[in-house]
């Protein structure tokens, strides 16, 4: 099994590559977006943990889920990319727990509608069996999918082997 690190190296030379192609149907641009400042209400502090986030450029959900994050106190860095796969890959999301953005921070991979307090949590109890945590797919309710009739709903961590468990319920 490869480290974290290294299937991390793998993920941003697959997403290096998938925003840098010449296949013709990449919407992405070559280049990462530059980060958008936090809002002046909950400005974040120099230390304040970053997420680097990579996500498709057209979506509107991940782009709220990056405001959510901002407005908790997390410093976040957006990149637009169609490699989000390459990211998901190497990081070891499992199939079952994908969704339409990812995000890395602490060494850890977020994946999807994940709310700031449980990657606070997270950050806080640092597990060395978790890679990450998860909402699988769109949950309606969760950050960036507010909506009308808001859904319950679990927050999954998932190990460097690809097994889950049920984190925080919502």
């Amino acid at each position: 099994m490869i480290s974290f690190r290294a299937a991390l190296g793998c993920a941003l030379i697959a997403t290096a590559a998938a925003c840098g192609g010449t296949s013709g149907n990449d919407t992405a641009p070559k280049d990462a977006q530059a980060p958008a400042a936090a809002p002046a209400s909950t400005p974040a502090s120099a230390d304040a943990p970053l997420v680097v986030v990579y996500k498709d450029p057209s979506c509107g959900c991940c782009k709220q889920w990056v405001e959510h994050m901002r407005q908790n106190g997390f410093r976040v860095e957006a990149h637009d990319t169609s490699g989000v796969d390459g990211i998901k890959d190497g990081t070891g999301v499992p199939a079952g727990a994908r969704s339409c953005h990812t995000g890395l921070v602490g060494g850890y991979a977020i994946e999807g509608h994940v709310p700031a307090e449980a990657v606070r949590r997270l950050l806080r109890e640092h597990p060395a069996d978790v890679a990450g945590l998860a909402v699988p797919g769109m949950v309606t309710g969760s950050p960036g999918m507010e909506g009308p009739n808001p859904q319950h709903y679990d927050v999954v961590a998932f190990t460097k082997d690809g097994r889950t468990s049920v984190y925080e319920k919502y």
